[in-house]
């Protein structure tokens, strides 16, 4: 990896941890991202000269502190400074702050940023989207493409959450047990979103870059976990994490180009989170309230248990796609259930169901893909080469548009031939 690179990836990573603990400092939100954008302005100068810092995040954090200092001075000549409990800890010494900045502290900014960002003034629709942007760092193009919905939607969401936090005076401290209890599947949801951003390959990046993501949600899940032991939906949630996550390695090749779930070399698969995996999952099945985390848990286990892509059980897993459109209705749902109906009762029969998604999956790549793939196993050629076509109009990543053109190339070629 590049150094640019590096110092991208380690400014996303930390990003968080440095919000979060601003945040707690300042308990203003646009303060708090004022400054970490100000911090990774100033890291995007030093680094490259001076080489990465020990801890990246504490550093981004002493430097943030002092940067958001500079704008409580320069707002002081404007207006009297607020009250003292309306800026905490300001009177910390610099040394103490770097010192104190221990993996412990993160986690509960980091928490207490999720909680905070899903408060019930905010409204539902806008509470995910506010986390996602604020404590993941995603970009408005991403919360609106994992939303299905336009970017200026998304953006006018942003902004009205943001100013309810500020006119509902909403406050910055972790939450009590039971406003913990009340928030938790909005979090949960939040964490999913992030993982998914993470796993699905936004805007080209490499695997390296974007593992920050599905390890920070893991991290989180594992947290949420001990905070509410007994809970099945977060062991859902974590089983679900450590089954997808395990397949990482096994996902692109040497040259960045996708490996289709039927062609990985499953030996590549990590083991060890699997069967934390489904450990997980089989403790959650025993609570006996099932939710859309375990349904999902559930397909991903039975990909995971087959040694070889043909001892793949379709029939349970087309089974289990039913359920879960009963539990959580989505196109999206839909058309991954249409893989198995494919597999099970042909193309024919997963073309004729995704056929009346195209109205609410007009802008998405797969809906393309697959239906491209569905056709061409059914011999419509011209009509395949449309629906692919359309797919690489959609490609997010360099691997996904390579990925369409290998099935032209192919198309091609037999014209020819």
């Amino acid at each position: 990896m590049s150094e640019l690179a590096w110092i991208g990836t380690a400014l996303g990573a930390a990003r968080p941890q440095v919000v979060g603990a601003l945040l707690r400092y300042f308990r203003d939100l646009d303060l708090a991202e004022e400054a970490y954008q100000e911090a990774c302005l100033r890291a995007l100068k030093n680094w490259p000269q001076n080489g990465p810092p020990r801890d990246p995040a504490s550093w981004l954090i002493f430097v943030g502190r002092n940067a958001a200092m500079d704008v409580v001075r320069r707002r002081k000549k404007q207006r009297d400074l607020p009250d003292e409990d309306a800026i905490s800890d300001t009177d910390d010494a610099e040394t103490s702050l770097a010192e104190g900045l221990d993996g412990a502290q993160y986690r509960d900014d980091v928490l207490r940023l999720l909680f905070i960002c899903v408060h019930p003034e905010i409204p539902a629709t806008q509470q995910i989207a506010l986390a996602l942007r604020i404590v993941c760092g995603l970009s408005v193009p991403q919360i609106a493409r994992a939303f299905l919905v336009s970017e200026a939607a998304m953006e006018q969401r942003i902004t009205r959450a943001k100013a309810r936090i500020a006119d509902a005076n909403v406050p910055y401290e972790t939450p009590g047990a039971p406003e913990r209890a009340e928030r938790l599947s909005a979090v949960a949801s939040v964490l999913y979103l992030m993982f998914n951003e993470g796993y699905s390959a936004p805007n080209g990046e490499s695997a390296s870059a974007r593992a920050p993501l599905c390890d920070e949600a893991i991290r989180l899940a594992r947290i949420l976990m001990r905070l509410f032991r007994h809970e099945p939906e977060i062991m859902g949630l974590t089983s679900l994490f450590l089954l997808q996550h395990a397949r990482s390695a096994a996902r692109f090749d040497a040259h960045g180009e996708i490996v289709l779930l039927e062609a990985q070399d499953r030996s590549r698969w990590d083991r060890a989170l699997i069967d934390e995996g489904l450990a997980l999952l089989d403790k959650a099945l025993r609570h006996r309230r099932p939710d859309p985390y375990q349904v999902q848990a559930a397909i991903a286990a039975l990909h995971a248990r087959a040694s070889r892509p043909e001892d793949t059980d379709w029939a349970q897993i087309d089974r289990l796609y039913a359920t879960l459109e009963r539990l959580a209705p989505s196109p999206v749902i839909t058309l991954n259930r249409a893989v198995a109906v494919s597999k099970t009762r042909g193309a024919a029969d997963a073309l004729a169901m995704i056929e009346p998604l195209a109205p609410k999956l007009s802008g998405y790549f797969h809906f393309f893909g697959l239906k491209g793939a569905l056709l061409l196993q059914l011999g419509r050629d011209a009509e395949a080469r449309t629906a692919f076509g359309q797919a690489i109009a959609l490609a997010r990543t360099p691997a996904e548009a390579a990925h369409i053109r290998m099935h032209l190339d192919r198309l091609q070629a037999d014209a020819k031939g």
